[in-house]
């Protein structure tokens, strides 16, 4: 028999909101939930790529190679650049919100603390698993915190306030960005591999798989 339901309705993209209209939105028990979840997950999956030894991903080797030079942990140095990145912030007119804040504090709190549980292996194949499973993690983490619609992360509002004032495309803003930061980190003597080429090619494509299933659906 055939069903009269008709078709589901698709998952919605994230609202481009405001940081008041971001609180008033609906729902906010689940997506507060939502984004220390992702948020928390997504220090995780830094620390275990960490201790997989084989290549963070871009902004990590910059923040790798920073912790070179000056004392402070991989976790805190995560903390500081993320407020760098918001001074940028104030040029292009972006706007952060609960989440933009947040994301500054959380990742890098939570990386320390994986560091902190887990000891790099010695076996090649425990590492592998450390590093794609940190990508894959980072990934559905990346889709948790951004479907939770309380702000950009530091790093993706600068991105997405260059596209905006420059006028180009989003592709070629993140690909400009990474490489920049790739290459301060490794004259910094960031940790550069195998894991930063695969985060590269498989983190857009698993947010972006994930990310209709983990946006809350806002009451209109």
């Amino acid at each position: 028999m055939r069903s009269t339901a008709g078709p589901r309705a698709p998952h919605p993209a994230p609202a481009d909101l405001g940081p008041v209209a971001q609180l008033r939105a609906g729902r906010l028990g689940r997506r507060l939930v939502q984004l220390y979840v992702g948020l928390v997950a997504y220090g995780v999956s830094l620390g275990m790529m960490v201790r997989g030894d084989l290549g963070l991903a871009p902004w990590d080797v910059l923040h790798s190679g920073l912790i070179r030079h000056v004392p402070l942990s991989l976790g805190q140095a995560v903390v500081v650049m993320s407020f760098v990145v918001l001074l940028l912030w104030i040029p292009l007119r972006e706007m952060p919100g609960l989440g933009t804040v947040s994301n500054a504090l959380v990742v890098g709190v939570a990386a320390d603390g994986t560091l902190w549980l887990l000891d790099r292996p010695d076996v090649l194949v425990l590492r592998t698993a450390l590093m794609v499973g940190g990508i894959v993690l980072c990934g559905f983490a990346t889709a948790l915190y951004i479907g939770a619609q309380l702000g950009r992360g530091p790093r993706d509002g600068l991105m997405t306030g260059l596209v905006r004032r420059s006028g180009g495309s989003l592709r070629l803003v993140r690909t400009g960005l990474e490489v920049a930061v790739v290459v301060i980190g490794l004259l910094l003597g960031g940790a550069v591999g195998l894991g930063t080429l695969l985060y590269a090619v498989a983190i857009g494509p698993l947010a972006q798989l994930w990310l209709p299933l983990c946006t809350v659906r806002l009451p209109k």
